[in-house]
């Protein structure tokens, strides 16, 4: 029986989510929280589909049976352990044969199964839409080191409604956001995930998000969210140099000398010749504060001119000396921001 997307979604609470696409299609993007069981595998997809353009629908229907016969009873088993005598709920790309034949296939082991009617689809476009949504975005700014990340954290256990992009991006945004932090998801998991955690908030309400630049390392923030943030008010952070020196340093100070000096890289042009040739001396010596305080020539410089284009939206500016976000969170919370 297909269902919708609505009635999917609710459903996933109680029932496990079994996606049955390829590993290269599931990798590339998938539902929060599904299992793949793969009707066909990679090389096995593209043989049908060689089959459907060359010798049409009839041809590739048997071709897909053919391959699929051996592996029945492995994808019946496997459906068995994820299932764990509930329903599931299944989902292909566009709701069609693959999830058709695979609830047909287990429900002669007598598993009852829902498939996702518009299959994955009809979920990627309901994360287009959602994006589109207007929602009470505020952004928290600030130079580097302030401790944007940590303030959105606390504000997320004083009870806000908070997003975190570079949780979700499983990157901190800068040249060095990737180190010592597992591979970034695929854009499409990302926007994904992201549109999960909007699906929770009450988008009337408002949400505290990061200012972040349209890509977080190797990932891209979905357009019309970042349209929304291009027009959302800010909170900036004013953090002394020496406190976000001293951050920065904990933050980063256990870190690889190699990957920290091949991050430094990135930045060369910009940097320039001498200050990154000083900053790779000053590392090598071990003197991380002062690596920092080299860096900060260029970040700073960065952040001070991306604020300065947007100050008119600046409606609070908050000073912290680095000490008890708890407390800062508190205070923001009240305000009527």
């Amino acid at each position: 029986m297909q269902i919708s997307i609505a009635d999917f979604l609710a459903l996933r609470q109680s029932m496990p989510v079994i996606d049955v696409r390829s590993q290269g299609e599931f990798s590339e993007g998938h539902i929060r929280g599904a299992l793949n069981v793969s009707l066909l595998t990679n090389e096995e997809r593209v043989i049908v589909g060689t089959a459907y353009k060359q010798q049409g629908q009839q041809t590739a229907i048997k071709e897909g049976f053919r391959l699929v016969g051996p592996r029945l009873l492995d994808i019946i088993n496997d459906t068995e352990k994820i299932a764990q005598g509930k329903e599931v709920l299944v989902n292909c790309w566009r709701g069609g044969m693959r999830s058709t034949n695979f609830c047909q296939f287990v429900s002669m082991a007598r598993i009852k199964s829902h498939s996702l009617k518009g299959g994955y689809k009809a979920y990627r476009q309901l994360g287009l839409q959602t994006f589109q949504k207007p929602s009470q975005l505020i952004l928290i700014t600030g130079c580097t080191g302030s401790g944007k990340s940590e303030l959105l954290r606390a504000l997320a256990k004083a009870g806000e409604q908070v997003l975190d992009l570079e949780n979700l991006a499983n990157h901190k945004g800068s040249a060095f956001g990737g180190l010592m932090l597992p591979p970034q998801p695929s854009t499409e998991q990302f926007q994904n995930d992201l549109f999960e955690d909007l699906f929770t908030l009450d988008l009337s309400k408002r949400i505290w998000v990061e200012d972040e630049s349209i890509t977080i390392g190797k990932i891209s923030i979905p357009v019309d969210f970042w349209r929304q943030m291009q027009t959302s008010p800010l909170l900036q952070m004013n953090v002394t140099k020496e406190v976000r020196i001293q951050r920065l340093v904990t933050e980063y100070g256990i870190s690889d000398k190699e990957e920290f000096s091949k991050a430094m890289d990135k930045i060369a042009k910009r940097l320039g010749g001498q200050h990154l040739k000083s900053a790779k001396e000053k590392l090598q010596q071990g003197d991380m504060a002062a690596t920092i305080d080299i860096l900060l020539t260029y970040y700073d410089k960065y952040y001070l001119g991306s604020i300065e284009k947007k100050k008119e939206r600046v409606k609070l500016k908050i000073d912290w000396d680095g000490n008890n976000v708890f407390s800062l969170a508190r205070e923001i919370k009240i305000t009527n921001y």
